[in-house]
């Protein structure tokens, strides 16, 4: 029996094998603290699973790890390229592999020497040497909002029949981490949510129930709350409401980059008496955009993902590391040196955006003598506004569209909002 964090298989394993040198073989059972291979369960498994004999209402199913990378566009017309992207996903635990609209294979990995690695590896070994066409790398950004809604924004649906009415807010500080980290989710028990919320958080007792659901993937730090009073058929179309949440804040209203840490309120709701005209149809598309109206009136902002850089060095070299930073926009907050040893440690965060190139850049500058380790550690506000011509922030945007294929310039408030 073959267990997986959504989906259930029932399947046999064919053969339980161990490795002995360049050797299988093959075994009845092996004892606890070994490594073992079975066989015939490659169709199910990619990255992680939990196999079980026991019964699906008894089974506990490992929590699956959640990874966070950073994509790098390639693009192939050879079939041999859809094949081998399976087979490097399978290979390698913390790349994972998507396919944009435009048609391009994304390739995720942990890091620029990673993905180099699993680029070579592709090319050389799982597509038989085949040519493939690759672009720089590229990196994720998040989109929030810095402050609540200026005003309550209105969409009409199709039919003008139904309205929505919503804003927008930042979440408070702290939780987009705590929901990230799966102290707080939709799964929760409502009393040990609400507890949560109340004292860490400063929410009213009563508002954790008017949670609607999470978002993007029903699990990351977005929400929507149910804000209205005496509203007539709001519960026929929560289900469509949610819908179109998931939708946009998958792509946000920017560059349909992913959205993070933004609360959208659900202020008042019109709709028509007769069910036949406030269907999915009509709710979906205009819930997302009021979503992105709601976006667009509260001060959207890009996140961008930091690195926390360690870096160890002896006292001679730490000139040039302070050098290196500076240019790449690291921000060193710590600095000690280890007992007993020449050697010191640095801490910094580094822009993601910064961090191609860093390490040689960063053995040139101290003659080899620097040796830096770079794992994601968090996202970052930008200060500038994507919103004001000139701005970092949107010359940003403009290079994230034209990479993703959409219109240089945003889609103006005006699309999503109506007027009374």
């Amino acid at each position: 029996m073959f267990l997986e964090r959504k989906d259930l298989y029932v399947k046999s394993v064919q053969r339980t094998v161990i490795w002995m040198g360049k050797r299988q073989e093959t075994v009845e059972d092996v004892p606890c603290g070994n490594t073992v291979a079975m066989v015939g369960l490659d169709q199910f498994v990619t990255k992680n699973a939990t196999l079980t004999n026991e019964k699906e209402v008894d089974a506990h199913p490992i929590r699956a790890m959640k990874y966070s990378v950073s994509p790098c566009k390639v693009a192939s017309d050879l079939p041999k390229l859809v094949e081998g992207l399976k087979r490097l996903a399978k290979s390698y635990p913390m790349v994972v592999c998507t396919i944009e609209e435009s048609g391009e294979h994304i390739v995720a990995g942990a890091g620029e020497l990673h993905l180099e690695i699993c680029l070579k590896d592709l090319q050389e070994d799982f597509m038989g040497g085949a040519e493939i066409i690759k672009s720089d790398p590229a990196v994720s950004f998040r989109e929030t909002v810095f402050e609540k809604s200026s005003r309550i924004v209105m969409s009409k649906s199709p039919n003008k029949h139904n309205r929505l009415h919503m804003e927008a807010r930042p979440l408070e500080e702290g939780l987009a981490k705590a929901i990230d980290e799966g102290r707080i989710g939709p799964r929760d028990d409502p009393k040990v949510r609400s507890k949560i919320l109340a004292e860490e958080f400063g929410w009213d007792k009563d508002l954790d129930k008017k949670i609607w659901c999470f978002g993007p993937e029903t699990t990351d730090p977005n929400m929507v709350v149910d804000m209205c009073k005496g509203v007539q058929y709001l519960n026929e179309i929560k289900d469509s409401v949610v819908a179109g949440f998931q939708w946009a804040s998958k792509e946000g209203a920017l560059a349909e980059e992913n959205m993070r840490g933004i609360c959208f309120e659900v202020c008042d709701v019109a709709l028509h008496a007769d069910a036949i005209h406030r269907g999915g149809g009509q709710i979906i598309p205009t819930a997302r955009r009021v979503i992105y109206a709601s976006q667009l009136t509260a001060k959207p902002r890009l996140l961008e993902p930091l690195s926390l850089a360690e870096i160890q060095a002896p006292e001679q070299a730490l000139g040039g590391i302070y050098s290196v930073l500076n240019q790449k926009r690291g921000h060193v907050f710590e600095e000690m040196q280890r007992p007993c040893t020449p050697l010191y440690n640095i801490k910094a965060y580094l822009p993601v955006v910064e961090s191609f190139g860093f390490s040689s850049t960063l053995r040139a500058a101290t003659s080899g003598q620097a040796f830096p380790q770079c794992v994601f550690d968090h996202w970052d506000l930008m200060s500038s506004d994507p919103l004001e011509p000139g701005t970092q922030a949107v010359t940003l945007v403009g290079e994230i569209r034209r990479r993703k294929g959409l219109k240089e310039q945003m889609t103006p408030l005006s699309e999503f909002e109506d007027k009374l």
